[in-house]
């Protein structure tokens, strides 16, 4: 007599293959998921970072205009809440420029750039800054079947 239907050596190695398949699925689910956990810790930090830095740039702001508005024989101090006031010129405006950075993280600080006026500052730039430096790779890779 001849056998019809499947036998119980199919339908454990299907199991087996469905059984892998979920474990390779489970797996790769755990990956993504820690992967964007890392990447939401490191934009709250750099978030938190921001905030921090554009709270303590706000004090400094504040400060230099009580300064300024003091008395008129007192200068703005070099130093700020530890952080160091930094003199320029601007040719665009042509005017006298005080700005500073604010640490965020190790690679960004804030930087603020205040034009200078007799009895006034204008915010010349508020923004985000990269601390390090880029560099361009100019060459170009070829194979030449060595």
């Amino acid at each position: 007599m001849g056998k019809s239907g499947i036998g119980v050596g199919s339908a454990s190695i299907v199991l087996v293959f469905a059984v892998l398949c979920l474990t390779v699925f489970s797996l790769i689910t755990f990956v993504v998921a820690g992967n964007d956990k890392n990447l939401v810790d490191a934009k709250a930090a750099l978030v938190t970072g921001y905030y921090e830095a554009d709270a303590l740039a706000e004090l400094i702001y504040s400060d230099i205009l009580a300064a300024a508005d003091g008395s008129d024989s007192a200068p703005i101090p070099d130093t700020i809440h530890g952080v160091q006031l930094n003199r320029g010129f601007s040719e665009r405006f042509n005017t006298e420029t005080i700005y500073f950075f604010c640490d965020i993280s190790d690679a960004k600080a804030l930087y603020v750039n205040l034009a200078v006026h007799n009895d006034s500052f204008d915010i010349l730039s508020w923004r985000m800054y990269d601390k390090d430096e880029w560099e361009s790779n100019d060459t170009t890779n070829v194979w030449t079947g060595d």
